[in-house]
């Protein structure tokens, strides 16, 4: 069935809707890179985001990781405890505060953050090569605007 099969009862325009427009695009176009740390690591989306901000930034508490990556501190810490089952990160407590834990990439964790870092980059070019290098700009840019991060 296709979108004129539908008789409409309304005439909001669903498909030209930013926010639906930005859901979906954000799911067609990460479906890809979601099957590759799906398939090779068994991650979950907020796993991978948890990874990424420890491969990018080095040291971080769970805190600190949901407030950059804006992930609920209960995602995070399902996220951290399955990264450290799989010994791609580590935990040590603060010397200056016993009640946080700082969170380090492990030698294997750090691997698996390059290997999909690579994967990551090339998917990156493959989406912008469908738009020239100026549309490719100026999306990033108002995609930044939206998301509030510059």
């Amino acid at each position: 069935m296709t979108q004129d099969d539908y008789t409409k009862k309304d005439d909001f325009d669903l498909l030209d809707f930013l926010p639906y427009l930005l859901n979906r695009a954000a799911e067609e176009s990460s479906l890809e890179f979601q099957n590759v740390y799906n398939d090779r690591y068994g991650m979950l989306r907020t796993e991978w985001r948890v990874l990424f901000h420890l491969g990018i930034y080095g040291e971080l508490t769970a805190t600190e990781i949901g407030e950059r990556a804006k992930i609920h501190k209960t995602k995070v810490s399902r996220a951290v405890n399955k990264l450290e089952a799989r010994r791609f990160l580590a935990r040590a407590r603060s010397e200056a505060d016993r009640r946080v834990e700082q969170l380090t990439l492990t030698p294997i964790g750090l691997s698996v953050y390059r290997e999909l870092r690579g994967i990551a980059q090339q998917y990156d070019a493959k989406l912008a090569a469908m738009f020239s290098a100026e549309e490719t700009a100026v999306l990033r840019k108002m995609l930044r605007r939206l998301a509030d991060i510059g």
